[in-house]
């Protein structure tokens, strides 16, 4: 095993022991990510949030000018990536019969397992790696590293971003090629979905149901849920809700709903149904939000909109990502998930690519192997040269 790639495996291994989990502080794992991006000549600016449940999250963005600056307009090249990662109380790992820890890599079978570790701990190694391949006495143009908070529950971190950051202001006025290293097996995306909806709340009063004093939150709530469940139809009919750049081409309107029953002989105080629909760049579904919202005001219940993010759409033919899948050996595809870079909407060079395959992300067993940590550097290496 090379040197370099031994030097990233311990580098991942490093970052998995943080246990970054949405519903807890990545506050630790930025304060290591900036010590190595300050190793590596970058200059860093650190924000702080504090979430809605009280919680303080850190994002981070780096940047490594030039020795001596280019005459070229040339914008250089930013990459983003987030810190935080799914939940795992059931993790398997690789053997589930001794599940060990998700929070402890563990290398089996040329793949590195562990929470994070394709999603996307493993990404951000692999464009660290290849900085550290790139002397920043050979840079002509800036280079940046972008770390959020809260991708995977609700983009907060990149929305505190672009209204808090200094740092990603002067992003956006440089206009860099984007690279949102999200997992993609290093194919490049040029265009993904969006995300956003709804939830909808319905009071009663709990009671014990043989008498007449309690209100069954459920009796205004099912009207509600037929009207959702004829847009959902709708969303599948009507070709005016239909992209097929997309796969699939619908908004795919998905719902829930839950009473909080506690038990059969008491009436539900409380019901709840949720929407979340997938937006594509002409087609964003408010029409029907608009309607599912004056349809449970007639009924008397509460309406709150769920905020997401917009899809990403940049043309397949644009010279940023033609060059991009030239280095990759790819041709440009869409994909129907969001990342949190559709939330950076002031950026006109925006692509995804990443090591890994989506498949592994959020599974009871997250993995990575070698060999993408290894051509993901290979190919972020050639990418700092192309656009720095």
């Amino acid at each position: 095993m090379k040197n370099a790639t031994r030097e990233a495996l311990d580098t991942l291994s490093r970052l998995i022991a943080f246990p970054s989990v949405s519903s807890a502080s990545n506050v630790d794992i930025s304060e290591y990510v900036d010590t190595l991006l300050r190793s590596l000549g970058f200059e860093t600016e650190r924000t702080t949030y504090v979430d809605s449940k009280g919680i303080r999250k850190a994002n981070i963005v780096a940047k490594r000018m030039p020795v001596e600056p280019s005459d070229s307009s040339a914008a250089g090249l930013a990459y983003f990536c987030h810190t935080d990662v799914v939940p795992a109380q059931n993790w398997v790992g690789p053997n589930p019969d001794s599940p060990g820890d998700a929070f402890t890599a563990t290398l089996a079978n040329d793949r590195v397992y562990g929470r994070g570790a394709c999603d996307m701990k493993g990404s951000l190694v692999a464009f660290l790696a290849a900085v550290k391949q790139v002397p920043q006495a050979s840079q002509q143009h800036p280079l940046w590293v972008v770390c959020t908070a809260d991708e995977e529950t609700g983009f907060q971190g990149a929305r505190h971003l672009v209204e808090s950051s200094t740092a990603y202001r002067e992003i956006v006025a440089a206009q860099p090629v984007a690279i949102i290293g999200e997992p993609t097996e290093l194919g490049v995306v040029h265009a993904h979905k969006g995300i956003t909806g709804f939830r909808i709340l319905s009071r009663g009063r709990a009671a014990h149901s043989s008498t007449a004093e309690g209100v069954n939150a459920n009796v205004a709530m099912v009207p509600m849920l037929q009207k959702i469940a004829e847009l959902n139809e709708r969303t599948l009919t009507e070709p005016r809700y239909r992209d097929l750049r997309f796969d699939p081409p619908t908004l795919s309107w998905n719902f829930g709903f839950t009473d909080h029953g506690t038990a059969i002989n008491i009436t539900a105080p409380k019901s709840e149904a949720w929407v979340s629909l997938r937006t594509m760049p002409e087609i964003d579904g408010s029409d029907l939000i608009d309607e599912a919202q004056r349809h449970a005001q007639s009924l008397g219940l509460e309406f709150q909109p769920l905020i997401g993010c917009d899809p990403i759409w940049v043309d397949a033919n644009a010279p940023c990502i033609q060059t991009m899948c030239e280095l990759a050996g790819a041709v440009p595809t869409t994909k129907c998930y969001a990342t949190d870079g559709g939330l950076f909407g002031e950026l006109n060079q925006r692509l995804v690519c990443g090591p890994g395959n989506i498949a592994q992300a959020h599974t009871a067993d997250e993995w990575i192997s070698i060999e993408q940590l290894e051509k993901g550097t290979d190919l972020y290496r050639r990418a700092i040269t192309q656009w720095c």
